[in-house]
């Protein structure tokens, strides 16, 4: 689509994911601002904003995927730059909030990192944070200003819809996934499992049990991030022994730390599909995986942000 009112909507990129700004500069009908985001001869970030962005709504398009530290102080300097040159308002676009495991202490003398880059954000002058499928919904809480909590299911449904596969059961991979996983099953009119199981060591899953029946079923197990891909394959491998025919994953955050793929490319899954929240540079890549976009969802996202318009529809599933 085109919009007609690039004068006062300015989108800038850091270096994060620049093709995904374009991508939604481009649903816009837009191009991404000018800017320089690049380091100084002692290694500090050094952002120059090389257009006005006086009285503007600025969005910039960040998520905080690896290098985790310097594409987050890329944000912050972003949005403190185009603060001080009289932003009207300055959204942060964070597809994927790093740090958002880190929601809450499960022993002593830990932090709360999450709450800390809300903290850092909200001090830098940002004035609306847009996200999607946060690891916790609660960091939405930690904010004092707007967040726009976009969901990665619509997108993830309509694909695995589109594969006509039949006999469907959805699976969430642990407790704490089982409204992920209804409203997926939702939206496919699929039965629902769990997967029951813990954690000897981080990064190390063991499956225990599997609430429900997937015997003669396709398998869809949803997820919001893979990771190191431990517990999604270790899961994809139970549900075949415990009958399934076939089984598919979808998750909105492809991290895939090493030994993701190697992982993927040896278990039992069919097919791993995920969203362009993150990057994928060519050693992430495999033919098992699919990618999906999300710029669509945030163009139009940014869309009702800059008119005022009702964002809710875009997350209710």
């Amino acid at each position: 689509m085109v919009f007609d009112d690039g004068k006062r909507l300015r989108i800038l990129t850091g270096n994060a994911h620049p093709a995904l700004a374009e991508e939604i500069a481009s649903y816009l009908g837009l191009s991404v601002g000018e800017a320089f985001v690049g380091k100084f001869n002692n290694g500090e970030i050094q952002v120059l904003i090389d257009e006005s962005v006086r009285g503007t709504d600025v969005f910039i398009v960040q998520p905080t995927c690896n290098p985790v530290n310097e594409n987050l102080m890329e944000l912050l300097i972003m949005v403190d730059a185009v603060k001080r040159a009289s932003a009207r308002h300055i959204t942060a676009v964070i597809p994927y909030y790093a740090y958002a495991r880190q929601d809450r202490k499960t022993r002593g003398r830990e932090p709360i990192s999450a709450k800390l880059v809300a903290n850092l954000l909200t001090t830098a002058g940002v004035t609306r944070v847009v996200t999607m499928d946060l690891h916790a919904g609660q960091i939405q809480g930690f904010f004092d200003i707007p967040v726009d909590h976009l969901l990665g299911v619509p997108i993830l449904s309509d694909y695995i819809a589109s594969k006509q596969l039949d006999d469907l059961v959805v699976v969430s991979p642990d407790l704490g996934g089982v409204t992920r996983a209804r409203q997926l099953a939702d939206r496919l009119h699929a039965d629902i499992a769990i997967i029951e199981k813990r954690r000897p060591a981080p990064g190390v899953a063991e499956v225990m049990n599997l609430i429900g029946s997937v015997k003669g079923k396709t398998a869809v197990i949803v997820d919001d991030i893979v990771d190191t891909a431990g517990s999604l394959t270790e899961g994809s491998c139970a549900l075949i022994d415990r009958g399934a025919k076939a089984v598919y994953a979808c998750c909105t955050h492809p991290v895939l730390s090493y030994p993701a793929i190697e992982r993927i490319e040896k278990s039992c899954i069919t097919e791993l599909i995920v969203t362009n929240t993150i990057p994928l540079p060519p050693e992430k890549q495999s033919p098992k995986i699919k990618t999906l976009s999300v710029a669509p969802l945030f163009g139009e996202a940014l869309i009702r942000i800059f008119g005022d318009l009702s964002v809710s529809k875009l997350f209710t599933v």
